[in-house]
Parts: structure tokens; C-alpha cells; sequence
């Protein structure tokens, strides 16, 4: 038997890191705002995001949001994803 506290496919932990950009909120903000406008729940941390939803949703945006950030110039992200950490929706 499977338990989660929301009905959730994926979550994920991810970290932006642009390289040699004179700003570098131009970046992880164009990946908040991609991740939000796909219906992801998106919790921003001080180091990492956590960012969780429907399976083929969170590949697709994770994919889009490294797009985003490239977009501004050289960029690390590092991701961490799983189906088994337990989510606790914001809005419960």
C-alpha cells in the first residue's frame, strides 16, 4: 500500500546556480515564475526549491526552466527527484 500525504507524482529539489551573470535573480526568478505558471506547487528555499506535481509536469518544467535560465547565460542546476518524499500541500 502506498501512502502520501497529497496526491503527488514527483517532487523535486533544485538548485540554480548562473555562472559569470552580473545578476543572477533574472535567472532562478524566470524558473519560479515557469514553475508556478505550470500549476507546480513551488516552495522557494534559501539554497534550494522544492517544487512538486504531476509526474510528466515536473519533468516537463524542470526541462524548461534549465531553457529559462540557460537563456540568461551559463547555468548549473542540480535536481534531486522523488516519488516517495512526503508532500504536505501549502494549502492544507
Amino acid at each position: 500500500m502506498v501512502h502520501r500525504d497529497h496526491p503527488v507524482g514527483l517532487t523535486a529539489q533544485v538548485s540554480l546556480y548562473p555562472l559569470r551573470q552580473e545578476h543572477l535573480s533574472p535567472a532562478i526568478d524566470a524558473a519560479l515564475a515557469l514553475w508556478r505558471e505550470r500549476g507546480l506547487d513551488v516552495r522557494p528555499g534559501a539554497m534550494s526549491t522544492l517544487i512538486a506535481g504531476e509526474e510528466a509536469t515536473v519533468w516537463e518544467a524542470l526541462r524548461a526552466a534549465f531553457a529559462a535560465a540557460a537563456a540568461c547565460g551559463e547555468t548549473v542546476m542540480v535536481v534531486t527527484v522523488s516519488n516517495a518524499c512526503p508532500w504536505v500541500s501549502s494549502t492544507q
